[in-house]
């Protein structure tokens, strides 16, 4: 049992002032960001937002209409934002800003008269009016915007509906909301955010289309029980979202008991070691991918026969397992064009042997592979792991998932300029 056993002491020390936040990335550095704030009980969550952008590096302007400022204040966004906040246009057109333009135009929330005000080409106040500001602005190539719509399910009709597509069709991002207790309700900061940073991404990686692989995939024994390990998935998670925040076509293939995804994130669940070689087989036959990041754990054995039903626990059995069948052998002899990165996982086994391993499969044709050690941990017990090409001697090293997860992108990005 856990006790609250707080001695009513000073909060920890920090170097930060009042409005200022930690950084924990870069993708957003200086990037412009105007946040659209309309009159939906979603703007109270608005400061939210603009911290979390700034988290990311970004500076943020806040637009205010009249009906929102019911549901946040104009002191809590300039204090988050630590900028001014525009909720009325004075002389000096705070909409224009023809020489360093917003690169986002971030509507969150994005209201029903909001839309179908900026669909129709109503500029009637602060942030209408900057909108079609900032439409012309994406049509000129150097804006985005994204909308985030938040409508009761009654006032979704198909007004609303012919906004959407008439903005989508103009070149407007729109993120999909929650869909919940009959409502289209506000995602997350972290989805609006990772939505920003994809629409805003330069990578080489935009739009190619990827297949990522992870997670425990099990092999069943009967019908309740299987054959898996001990791994978790987070780590093939991390990989496909970095992926998807270079806004490349990415598609998550994971096995049963892996950890929960982000619901932006596309995803398909597979339940066994067959289902998942299947499901990879089909997708690639099916679609050209430029890429596969195979960091599945794929149980390495399965029985020779699946018993039907429960084994009873009462007798001693004996159960003949073979080998598993390898998906990245499948793959390398029927879908040669795939780029592949495989893993190599290897348990109390010394560097050099676990590099010489990864270079024999090399040879046998395998253009990039991560390899990692089970006692291979850094200082703070996080994942080590190295990446060896055919096309260097060298390896690089990465320590903790994320940063995994960054090498790998760094080597796409590398393969697709070099194409």
């Amino acid at each position: 049992m856990t006790v609250n056993n707080w001695n009513i002491s000073k909060p920890t020390p920090s170097i930060l002032s009042d409005h200022d936040v930690y950084l924990d990335g870069d993708e957003l550095k200086n990037k412009k960001v105007a946040l659209m704030v309309t009159g939906g009980i979603a703007a109270m969550k608005s400061p939210l937002i603009v911290r979390a952008l700034r988290k990311k590096g970004a500076v943020v302007t806040v637009f205010t209409s009249k009906e929102s400022l019911k549901y946040t204040t104009i002191d809590a966004l300039e204090w988050s934002s630590d900028n001014q906040v525009i909720s009325t246009l004075t002389p000096a057109s705070e909409h224009l800003n023809n020489n360093q333009p917003f690169d986002v135009y971030l509507i969150a929330p994005a209201t029903y008269n909001t839309i179908n005000k900026i669909a129709c080409g109503i500029a009637d106040n602060s942030v209408t009016t900057a909108l079609a500001v900032g439409i012309g602005a994406m049509e000129q190539g150097k804006s985005q915007i994204i909308i985030t719509p938040t409508t009761h399910g009654m006032l979704h009709n198909s007004l609303l509906t012919k906004s959407l597509q008439r903005l989508k069709k103009m070149g407007a991002h729109i993120i999909k909301p929650r869909d919940e207790d009959g409502k289209h309700k506000l995602p997350d900061e972290k989805q609006i955010v990772t939505e920003v940073i994809r629409t805003t991404s330069n990578s080489p990686l935009r739009n190619i289309p990827l297949i990522v692989t992870g997670g425990p995939i099990p092999s069943p024994i009967d019908d309740v029980r299987e054959l898996s390990n001990i791994f978790t998935g987070q780590l093939g998670s991390i990989i496909a979202v970095e992926l998807y925040k270079q806004g490349a076509d990415v598609i998550l293939v994971q096995g049963p008991k892996t950890v929960q995804s982000p619901n932006f994130l596309p995803t398909i669940t597979t339940d066994t070691v067959n289902d998942y070689i299947n499901t990879i087989t089909l997708m690639l036959t099916e679609k050209q991918y430029y890429a596969g990041i195979f960091s599945a754990a794929v149980a390495d054995f399965q029985p020779t026969t699946k018993l039907s039903g429960k084994i009873s626990s009462s007798k001693k059995i004996s159960i003949n397992f073979q080998p598993t069948q390898k998906l990245i052998s499948i793959i390398k002899n029927q879908f040669p064009d795939l780029y592949m990165i495989s893993f190599k996982y290897e348990h109390n086994i010394s560097h050099t042997k676990l590099i010489s391993k990864v270079n024999t499969r090399i040879k046998e044709g395998y253009p990039a592979i991560i390899a990692n050690s089970g006692n291979d941990k850094s200082e703070m017990d996080e994942q080590v792991a190295y990446l060896v090409t055919n096309k260097s001697n060298k390896t690089q090293k990465a320590v903790g998932k994320l940063s995994i997860a960054k090498m790998i992108i760094s080597h796409l990005e590398e393969q697709i300029r070099s194409r």
